[in-house]
């Protein structure tokens, strides 16, 4: 595996950087209500990189880690966006800085964390060199997490092959499937940029759109409604669980469903499934179960480095998944890189000729064309002349 790293000047701190702390153990959380300048403080071991692309758009003075931004576990790039863009990252600051007040100034000096004079925490300040080193030495350990992920995928198999095979506990939904083309909708990697893309697709066969947690309102931002929303509603907004959609909450295989009670009071009444695998697993499984034509896929996971960003022991469940269900499968993720609408200037010049040409043409085929431009080669025939006599007359 090889990886490409992005050079430039790394983020140096001095002692006059500072700003309001955000402090949250959930990142995707706390991304939504970081504000310019603010300092991100987090405790997420191996930064992803859709949650360091959504730090970043949220232009963070710098982001404090309670954990290593890159354990050696596998190279996860979510560190390299982050200083790549300017924004400070200092790691490892343990667990006293979880505990410092949401809103409290902080300030930065090097690999220091400082409430006015007092020392909060002290941890290690990354620049490009020492992402580069870390994710060299990522890249030995990848093979160990290789084995743990397929004995994660034999373990996943054994408790769930029912589920798998037959399609044992799927439940009824109220959404019509059988027979159409479904899109499913992942905050993943340029889901956004993926999403715009498709706008031509969806707007010709109408696909039944599903939403996983975050992707839901992906879907309301590019000016569509979900037809179904499923995921353990942990990053889905109020505004897409109250759009009108199916809601499908994601249960533990004991019946715990964490995001349940919160739907219910939207005064919203869901549908349950229990199951081991991801969210974007089981819509999947319930869009193939219930007849799906097609299965477009924006934003899900699909490599090994993205198994392990999501996590989940190792998304074992996501790999097999994409197993059964392979046959109906399309995955439209990074379809934005692939293709895209480029029209130079030179090609935009020729269109405009030749549609003036051709309405040119048009109009000298008729009568009325003619004599329009009889009138129009008269007036300038009068001002060839009137150019004329003032040219005599100096």
């Amino acid at each position: 595996m090889r990886l490409t790293l992005r050079r430039s000047a790394a983020p140096t701190t001095d002692p006059g950087s500072t700003g309001p702390a955000r402090v949250d153990t959930r990142t995707k959380a706390l991304t939504k209500r970081l504000r310019p300048g603010d300092i991100a403080v987090i405790d997420h071991l191996d930064i992803d990189r859709v949650a360091a692309d959504a730090l970043v758009s949220a232009k963070p003075l710098a982001v404090l880690n309670a954990s290593r931004s890159i354990s050696g576990r596998y190279p996860n790039l979510g560190p390299d966006i982050l200083v790549e863009a300017g924004i400070i990252l200092i790691d490892d600051l343990g667990d006293a800085i979880m505990q410092v007040p949401d809103g409290r100034p902080l300030r930065l000096d090097g690999d220091r964390v400082l409430d006015g004079d007092t020392l909060v925490a002290q941890g290690e300040l990354q620049t490009t060199e020492s992402v580069a080193a870390y994710l060299e030495k990522a890249r030995e350990g990848l093979s160990l997490e290789i084995e743990s992920f397929a004995a994660n995928t034999m373990d996943y198999l054994r408790r769930e092959r029912a589920l798998l095979l037959d399609g044992v506990g799927v439940p009824d939904i109220r959404t019509s499937i059988d027979g159409r083309q479904v899109l499913i909708v992942v905050r993943g990697y340029h889901y956004r940029e993926d999403l715009a893309t498709l706008r031509p697709y969806i707007k010709e066969y109408r696909p039944v759109l599903i939403g996983v947690d975050g992707g839901a309102d992906a879907i309301l931002d590019a000016g569509w409604k979900p037809d179904m929303i499923v995921g353990d509603m942990d990053s889905v907004s109020d505004r897409a669980l109250s759009c009108g959609a199916e809601i499908v909450v994601h249960a533990y295989r004991d019946g715990k469903a964490p995001g349940l009670e919160r739907v219910r009071e939207l005064g919203v009444d869901p549908v349950v499934f229990p199951a081991t695998g991801t969210s974007e697993d089981i819509a999947m499984l319930l869009a193939d179960d219930k007849g799906a034509e097609v299965i477009v896929a924006v934003g899900t996971h699909a490599t090994l480095v993205e198994f392990l960003d999501k996590g989940r022991a190792g998304m074992a469940s996501t790999f097999l998944t994409r197993l059964r269900v392979g046959g109906k499968l399309v995955d439209a993720k990074g379809v934005s890189r692939l293709y895209r609408h480029r029209i130079s200037n030179v090609q935009l010049t020729l269109l405009s000729v030749a549609g003036i040409f051709a309405v040119v043409m048009a109009l000298m085929s008729t009568s009325a064309g003619q004599t329009f431009f009889g009138i129009i080669g008269a007036r300038i025939d009068d001002f060839t002349s009137w150019i004329g006599s003032l040219v005599g007359a100096a």
